[in-house]
């Protein structure tokens, strides 16, 4: 009798833990995600092979552009065959210099319980950027503010799943651009403790992203630590311009990490067929991989891309289509057969709402990319319109499906195989486990029960309002910017950062155009 009233407490005693815990909103960030199952890898070792040979023979053959004089004097120095603009680059020393870029990469952030890991079967999830309108908390879509793009700075800081920040979510369209570059850095380090990314929209804007970084980090902490990713995109077909080579160099002279990023829109900037397509993509990220290489030796580069296919009916770009999801697993072999940790894009879509469309389009890719074994893992919240809006809903939703795919590449949990199997012998034929021990001591975390997906009856559903998917998203959005609290910059840091805006914004021209230099 004491033994099962003993129990019975300890289940009340569960019942009130559990209800605590599920009203609970702290958010700690889970760990950069270790990959335990089996990769996707459609190519064979001879196909590897095939396409790497390929790849190299466009470097040596066609070359690559590098619109650049700095560029062009450091490839001259280091032994390639400059013939005006374009570079002919030897197999033999694109090989030599790919083997010095380090296979891992451990991101530092403010909160050291916030450093993660990537590279070989680490993965991060990182959130979109770039988008010029949002949905926002009422899903209407307009132009973003600075406001905005802290809102979903804190929406990231709380998804467990999110590891990074990234920077320009959406672009505060209340600020000149000219001087953006200095307030989305500093929302970046300001609302979250989790890594972010770092602005490459000309030289000068990294090298001022750089040095916010020293004040936060420490410049001696920076030449031997990454704390920052900035990413530079080419122009495809085999084209790198100064804009990005000058971003790219400011980051790899302080040994930052940069996504190598070819921009591809397959069957209008590549051939209109898959496997050339990554041959060309695969030679144009090595190009400037191995860039990053004569600048500083030893420098952490992250082998990247944008990928869409083309509609041969519009001209649009595509997303979430077979071949996208083919590349991916292609490209995902090609970066571990060079040993360089590797970017893709995840959740990315054409919907103009955050509708069945955006949820299939982005699910089809999620499950791609995840199942490529992508390190760094960009997009992965709020993309819609081709990147032209973030949703708030999207935002929320997308975190959490990353989340799923996040349980799901942990692979089977066997810690409780025997007691799970003990439990059978318990319950024996007919019975049901709902009130059973194990169950009641594992149910949160046997299965995973994601909070924005309605599984009720419809009877339920339309007692409660009959909310569709986007309007629970928005008000779980509000639930946590109502709970949000920010991990505050230590004062002194704070004041050091704002200062520097101060006298940078004094010194920068107010230019409404893009990539000024000055």
């Amino acid at each position: 009798m004491a033994l099962a009233e003993d129990q019975s407490k300890s289940r009340r005693g569960g019942r009130k833990a559990r209800r605590e815990l599920r009203q609970d909103r702290t958010v700690k960030m889970l760990p950069n995600l270790r990959q335990n199952l089996p990769l996707t890898e459609p190519l064979n070792q001879e196909q590897v092979e095939r396409i790497d040979a390929a790849s190299l023979d466009i470097l040596e053959e066609v070359g690559v552009v590098f619109r650049d004089d700095q560029a062009l004097a450091d490839w001259k120095a280091a032994g390639a065959d400059v013939r005006g603009e374009r570079v002919h680059l030897d197999r033999g020393l694109v090989r030599e210099l790919i083997a010095t870029i380090p296979g891992k990469i451990t991101l530092h952030a403010r909160n050291p319980q916030n450093t993660v890991d990537l590279g070989g079967r680490n993965s991060i999830f990182v959130p979109m950027t770039g988008a010029p309108y949002l949905r926002d908390l009422e899903d209407k879509r307009r132009a973003p503010t600075l406001d905005d793009l802290a809102m979903f700075h804190k929406l990231s800081h709380m998804a467990p799943a999110l590891h990074s920040v990234a920077h320009h979510i959406v672009e505060p369209m209340d600020h000149v651009i000219s001087h953006r570059h200095l307030r989305i850095t500093y929302s970046s380090m300001k609302y979250s403790d989790k890594t972010f990314m770092g602005m490459t929209t000309s030289p000068k804007n990294a090298e001022d992203v750089l040095d916010m970084c020293a004040v936060l980090f420490g410049a001696d902490f920076m030449d031997s630590h990454p704390v920052v990713v900035g990413n530079c995109n080419g122009n495809s077909p085999l084209v790198w311009d100064e804009v990005m080579l000058g971003a790219m160099r400011a980051f790899n002279r302080r040994n930052q990490p940069v996504l190598c990023s070819p921009f591809v829109l397959g069957g209008a900037n590549t051939p209109a067929s898959t496997a050339p397509t990554v041959a060309q993509l695969n030679a144009e990220a090595l190009s400037a991989l191995a860039y990053t290489q004569v600048v500083r030796k030893g420098c952490p580069a992250i082998y990247g891309h944008y990928l869409s296919t083309v509609s041969m009916q519009s001209g649009a770009p595509m997303a979430g289509t077979p071949e996208i999801s083919l590349m991916n697993f292609m490209i995902g072999q090609m970066a571990r057969f060079y040993g360089v940790p590797w970017r893709t894009s995840n959740t990315l879509g054409g919907a103009k709402t955050f509708d069945a469309q955006a949820g299939y389009e982005s699910a089809t890719t999620l499950m791609a990319v995840v199942m490529s074994g992508a390190n760094y893992i960009w997009h992965s919240a709020g993309w819609n319109e081709a990147g032209m809006h973030c949703s708030v809903a999207k935002f929320v939703v997308d975190a959490e499906q990353c989340a799923m795919a996040y349980r799901m590449m942990e692979g089977i949990n066997w810690d409780d195989f025997d007691e799970a199997l003990a439990a059978v012998r318990d319950v024996g034929p007919g019975g049901h486990y709902l009130g059973h021990p194990h169950t009641q001591a594992n149910f949160q975390q046997a299965f995973f029960m994601p909070k924005l997906f309605d599984n009720n009856s419809v009877e339920q559903w339309m007692a409660e309002g009959s909310k569709e998917i986007t309007a629970r998203a928005l008000t779980e959005a509000r639930a946590q910017l109502d709970a949000y609290e920010e991990p505050k910059l230590d004062p002194a840091t704070d004041e050091a950062l704002q200062a520097y805006i101060a006298r940078r914004e004094e010194e920068i021209p107010a230019v409404e155009a893009l990539n000024q230099d000055y």
